[in-house]
């Protein structure tokens, strides 16, 4: 079986291809230029010849519905959604309603979950931020929500007078005195990295003072912002929820 995989995020759609056990081909486009230049601007680069696609979308049903449509057409073959259930792949969801809870993060446990099938923490650092803690059973623990560190940036900016927007750089790392910074510019840059590395640290210090020693993935648009200044090692996996995604599938075998 040959199969696409479709990471649908807010900020951005990543893809992979699907065989023989391993993920090739991956690549990745902006929402934004999917907005200014339409769906044939990402069906350009997408492969045909494929047996099924599978998709994790938390870009709302509308752009599903419309992807559905021209994936369909482009691909030959039916596009299909993932969703949140309350139990796959070994992993155990913790909602008492199961879909409420965002595909991409249950994706990208079930992901971590069959590299190491132990206790892990998945931190997705995208426009959002989620952390969520399975357990050496699969069973999951819960979670977090947070803003990024660009939407902190960005609302820092709309709720103020006297700041500009800032842009994070992509080699920007809160760590050692270099955090303290000597223009507002920088400080918000540093401020908001140093806000998404504090709430992971506190996290797994909470886990170890209650007997938890789980490995660390760090998934997301900006999981290269952080790594470096995180205390702990983190497993960094780019393409999580493509992982997660290879897994339902293959599990329908």
């Amino acid at each position: 079986m040959k199969a696409l995989l479709l990471d649908i995020g807010n900020s951005r759609l990543k893809w992979g291809v699907l065989e023989d056990g391993a993920i090739h081909r991956t690549g990745h486009i902006a929402q934004d230029a999917i907005k200014s230049q339409g769906l044939s601007a990402l069906t350009s680069k997408l492969p045909r010849g494929v047996d099924t696609v599978l998709a994790s979308n938390v870009a709302g049903p509308s752009f599903a519905t419309r992807l559905s449509g021209v994936v369909g057409m482009h691909c030959g073959c039916d596009l299909q959604f993932a969703h949140s259930e309350k139990q796959a792949c070994g992993i155990t969801n913790s909602y008492r309603q199961p879909r409420r809870m965002g595909v991409d993060r249950w994706v990208a446990m079930i992901g971590a979950w069959a590299e190491v099938q132990a206790a892990c923490v998945i931190v997705d650092a995208g426009t959002a931020v989620t952390i969520d803690v399975l357990d050496d059973e699969g069973q999951h623990l819960g979670g977090q929500i947070f803003p990024g560190v660009v939407l902190m940036t960005s609302v820092l900016a709309s709720q103020t007078s006297d700041i500009s927007p800032v842009l994070p750089r992509r080699t920007a790392q809160a760590s050692g005195m270099s955090m303290f910074a000597s223009s507002t510019s920088r400080a918000v840059e540093q401020g908001s990295i140093n806000a998404v590395v504090g709430a992971i640290e506190r996290a797994l210090w909470t886990l170890d003072d209650n007997g938890y020693a789980p490995e660390v993935f760090l998934t997301g648009g900006d999981a290269s912002r952080i790594l470096g200044s995180l205390d702990e090692e983190a497993l960094h996996r780019p393409n999580l929820v493509l992982q997660g995604l290879a897994q339902l599938l293959e599990s329908r075998q």
